[in-house]
């Protein structure tokens, strides 16, 4: 048992024992470097990605083994090969990804010319500059952590670089760093909240500062709503004034589409008859925190009546009942807004009425075969029921993937797949209804969402996108209707989880997650609230907060009770520090302070910028008594080796060091 234990210590005795200190040092900037460098993988082009790691590895290599570091002549070409792929890559030199993929070579290449002192701090300066581009690429909690844990690596290996004689263990150099960070720690908050903030991104090219983003699209046609649907990624999050609606109600409006091809429904011409609006029931007040998405629309719950004023945009409602900015939204963005979700909506006489009954030429026969018959019934309201009724009793199945559709895709649909998602069924529905002679359009949005129990927050995901109908009834005006839920209910009263069944080998795994009791979707839970307390109070800190933030701080320091207390606080977090560093003192150097002092009683004072050694030939050349003479000497002898030595200290120094201290008295 001993053996076994004692092995593994051995193993890494020898191991530090080959290692000399130039070679560990290297090999912890390496590692630090590493780390800096592995989040870039996700959004770097593979060759890219491939080139660093084999670069690195061979830096590793070289470092083991001892071996000679490359010559310039082979470096130069291969430097000058990868700045050419780079061009070809991304077809310039500038701009934010063409920039950051050189950066990252440019650290990658260096690691194998280094040969002086100046040239490692330069890898260091690289990786901190590196540390803040991956911030263009993700600003969530987990990539501030990695990246917080990237500043102590990097700290830790400069830190190495620097130590002259003894170095401390790698715990303890790594327990510095931390502390450098901890101290800087409340000055980098005290900029956050005080310093002026800056409205848009900090950086970024004017023309790819905001790329990457996805989400619903200005157009539908069969498949791009379920393709859409397989991602989880919030859309945006919702915090309700009073009690959340029902899920039935959740339909988040986004766009109105008219216009159709014989296969994509796109948006509709600006609408610009006026519209009136009967509204019934209390109006839902809300606020949405939308990702940033490139577009010039938001989401609301059908029908938006009123958005507050933005900071750095502008919104307003359009004829379609619409959501749009003047400027696309580029960033993450909280706006608040009101809706009516009993309403009558252009009830008395239809304007541009031959709009909504448009139909493409040569399309879709057997369809429109269907809605001529349809007209035979003189109730629009039945002619709305009977596509319904068919929907649910002729073998329809509602499936995220469905079978590819040709030029006539409504008539491929609803006579020979019979499988589709929510655009299959809307579009379907609006042709067939307008085939009969009912005003009818696609509308666009998500359906649903998730409550989070912890912070209360209404999650709606890309999974949740959909889209309905609009039919225009007389009397009633349009009536939102969704022929999804005649197919598959469970998709309009849950979500599309427990609509469609699990498959593969997480199904069970989903279905543990489906239950908000289960240990899974409370963990889910949890960490939702708190990427949300980040992405509201860290990511969201804009202009508008941080003056509510110093009008509150104006005003309680207005009071001097409050400015008494806040002294209060700061005098205890300072006796706080100063008993932990006393507490943290070294020892020895304690040892020392107190010797200087009992000297300095005897007439023997330490001048300020005497050392150990040149106080020793001071007192040695004194009048004193021989004992205690030579326990002074013998003292200032072990600390001098203490603290210049290259050899580690004895174990038994502090007690050698007070029995010496005690024969001075």
């Amino acid at each position: 048992m001993t053996a076994d234990a004692s092995a593994p210590r051995g193993r890494i005795a020898r191991l530090r024992m080959q290692l000399s200190r130039d070679k560990a040092d290297t090999l912890l900037l390496l590692a630090a470097a590493s780390l800096v460098l592995a989040p870039h993988a996700g959004h770097l082009p593979p060759w890219v990605a491939m080139l660093c790691f084999c670069t690195l590895l061979w830096r590793w290599m070289i470092t083991w083994r001892g071996t000679r570091m490359p010559p310039a002549m082979l470096l130069l070409p291969l430097a000058v090969a990868a700045m050419a792929g780079v061009s070809i890559t991304y077809k310039t030199l500038l701009g934010r990804e063409a920039g950051v993929a050189m950066a990252v070579l440019l650290l990658a290449f260096k690691m194998l010319e280094m040969h002086a002192r100046r040239d490692l701090f330069v890898v260091i300066f690289l990786c901190f500059f590196l540390v803040l581009t991956n911030f263009f690429y993700s600003q969530g909690i987990g990539t501030g952590l990695l990246m917080v844990l990237s500043v102590i690596a990097l700290l830790t290996a400069q830190l190495s670089f620097q130590y002259t004689g003894v170095v401390p263990a790698l715990g303890r150099r790594l327990q510095l760093g931390a502390k450098i960070v901890g101290i800087a720690a409340p000055l980098a908050l005290a900029l956050f909240f005080l310093f002026p903030r800056i409205q848009g991104p900090l950086w970024g090219m004017p023309n790819d500062a905001h790329s990457g983003h996805t989400g619903l699209s200005n157009s539908m046609s069969p498949g791009n709503i379920s393709n859409l649907a397989q991602s989880s990624e919030i859309a945006f999050r919702v915090k309700f004034g009073g009690a959340p609606p029902g899920q039935p109600q959740l339909y988040w409006r986004a766009l109105v589409l008219g216009e159709f091809d014989g296969r994509t429904w796109s948006l509709t011409h600006p609408i610009v008859a006026a519209h009136t609006v009967a509204a019934t029931g209390a109006p839902v007040r809300y606020q949405v925190t939308l990702e940033p998405t490139g577009q010039r629309w938001l989401f609301a719950l059908d029908l938006p009546r009123e958005i507050a004023p933005l900071a750095d945009n502008q919104a307003f409602i359009n004829g379609a009942f619409e959501l749009r900015t003047v400027r696309p939204v580029d960033e993450r963005l909280r706006y608040d807004a009101t809706s009516q979700l009993d309403y009558q909506l252009d009830s008395g006489e239809l304007p541009e009425r031959a709009r909504w009954l448009a139909l493409p030429p040569g399309f879709n026969p057997k369809a429109v075969r269907a809605g001529l018959a349809l007209q035979r019934e003189p109730d629009p309201r039945q002619r709305v029921n009977t596509v319904l009724g068919r929907f649910r009793s002729d073998g329809f199945s509602y499936t995220l993937s469905p079978p590819l559709l040709g030029s006539d895709s409504v008539d491929e649909f609803l006579y020979q797949t019979r499988a589709g998602f929510c655009e299959h069924y809307a579009g379907a529905f609006v042709f067939l209804m307008r085939a009969a002679g009912v005003p009818a359009r696609v509308v666009t949005g998500y359906q649903g969402g998730e409550i989070n129990p912890v912070d209360g927050f209404l999650a709606v995901r890309q999974s949740d996108a959909h889209a309905w109908a609009e039919v225009w009834l007389a009397q009633r005006g349009w009536v939102r209707v969704d022929p999804t839920a005649a197919v598959s209910p469970d998709r309009i009263e849950r979500n599309l989880a427990r609509a469609l069944p699990p498959k593969g080998v997480f199904g069970n795994l989903i279905n543990l997650d489906l239950d908000r009791n289960s240990w899974l979707a409370r963990m889910r839970f949890q960490l939702s609230a708190i990427n949300n307390g980040w992405n509201q109070w860290v990511l969201n800190y804009d202009p508008q907060r941080q003056h509510k933030l110093l009008d509150t701080l104006g005003d309680a320091l207005a009071n001097w009770r409050a400015i008494a207390a806040l002294a209060a606080i700061i005098g205890l977090l300072f006796v706080a520090g100063a008993r932990r560093l006393r507490a943290e003192k070294d020892p020895v150097d304690t040892l020392y302070s107190a010797l200087c002092q009992q000297l300095g009683r005897l007439g023997l004072a330490r001048a300020g910028d005497e050392g150990p050694n040149a106080y020793a030939r001071r007192v040695a050349g004194l009048t004193l008594a021989p004992d205690k003479k030579d326990a002074i000497l013998r003292f200032l002898s072990l600390y001098s080796a203490y603290k210049y030595a290259a050899q580690a200290p004895a174990r038994d120094l502090l007690p050698t060091l007070k029995r010496l201290l005690n024969s001075t008295h």
